[in-house]
């Protein structure tokens, strides 16, 4: 692509590359020059004007963005029409972001000005949200580019749905019942993945009691929340799953808040027991790792590593001592 100023009079066929005012009216950028432009634009006095021109094998802007999308966007994505050389990625139902991010940075280092921009890995994502955006920032671009970068981020971008349709949530109790609002607050974070809630399950916070409410567990996927918080690897929640035949296979994470996190299995159906901060609404560690489970996503310790990086999340109000209160 060539790229200057030229004389009015050679401009015809060239894209505007900087909008323009004229009488009655303006002549915005990446607007492709007609006959009648020149004869507007040398009426109005001006002699050069700085344009774009497409050379053999060159895409212009759209049609290089159109192309991408295209390749970029797995089965199931709905993509946004062409305009300024931006194309739009969208979710078509609830789940989370599948990034292969090899192939995205392959995609980006074909040419500078060829890009693709998406949400974080495993960012919960609903109908309608947008999952990435590809942009072109020259006009026109070598199309060999382009078919490298197509090849390169070949199906980069989807997004995983849910894979289960049902929970039981099991709170436990000591002295006093536990507070509706964390049945509530999961309530809302199942909602947002289309899964179904069980009726209430109470039980007394011990391992007999909770090892027997989670053998009658009819959901999909089993939570737990305790009224004490989980704060060792034999504390009653991960005992009570390794009682009722269960197997636990990672306790505690490095994110906070959310780090007295377990995850384990009972036969085939997911156990994740919660933190306390599952009980507010806010982001939390617990939300990583549920809407993942759900999401089909078989996670292992070395996944649990690596959530340390971006793992410390805002401070949440409920936090029995905040974090700015350490010495």
């Amino acid at each position: 692509m060539k790229f200057g100023a030229v004389p009015v009079a050679e401009a015809e066929g060239a894209v505007l590359a900087h909008s323009l005012a004229l009488k009655g009216g303006r002549l915005r950028k990446g607007h492709v020059l007609t006959s009648a432009d020149i004869g507007r634009l040398s009426d109005c006095g001006h002699q050069r004007v700085t344009v774009a021109r497409l050379e053999p094998g060159d895409l212009d802007e759209d049609s290089a963005a159109a192309k991408l999308a295209a390749a970029l966007a797995r089965d199931g994505m709905r993509l946004s029409n062409a305009a300024t050389g931006r194309v739009n990625i969208f979710a078509e139902g609830p789940g989370i972001a599948q990034i292969d991010v090899d192939a995205i940075a392959a995609f980006n280092a074909v040419n500078p000005m060829i890009t693709v921009a998406t949400v974080p890995q495993y960012h919960r994502v609903d109908k309608g949200t947008m999952v990435a955006t590809i942009k072109i920032i020259s006009y026109g671009v070598p199309g060999e580019n382009v078919a490298k970068a197509a090849e390169a981020g070949r199906e980069a971008i989807g997004v995983l749905g849910p894979q289960y349709r049902t929970a039981t949530l099991i709170e436990t109790q000591t002295d006093v019942a536990p507070s509706p609002k964390g049945r509530a607050a999961m309530q809302g974070r199942l909602d947002r993945l289309q899964m179904a809630l069980d009726d209430r399950v109470i039980t007394d916070h011990d391992v007999p009691n909770l090892s027997g409410a989670l053998k009658a567990a009819q959901g999909d996927v089993v939570f737990i929340l305790t009224a004490s918080a989980t704060s060792d690897p034999h504390d009653v929640g991960p005992e009570a799953v390794r009682q009722a035949g269960g197997t636990v296979t990672q306790f505690g994470m490095p994110v906070d808040p959310g780090n007295l996190l377990f995850l384990g299995k009972l036969g085939a159906r997911p156990v994740i027991g919660l933190p306390g901060c599952a009980r507010s609404p806010a982001l939390n560690g617990a939300d990583w790792v549920l809407e993942r489970v759900i999401c089909g996503v078989d996670l292992t310790p070395a996944d649990f590593a690596e959530m340390g990086v971006g793992g410390l999340l805002k401070e949440i109000p409920t936090r029995p001592k905040p974090r700015a209160d350490i010495d």
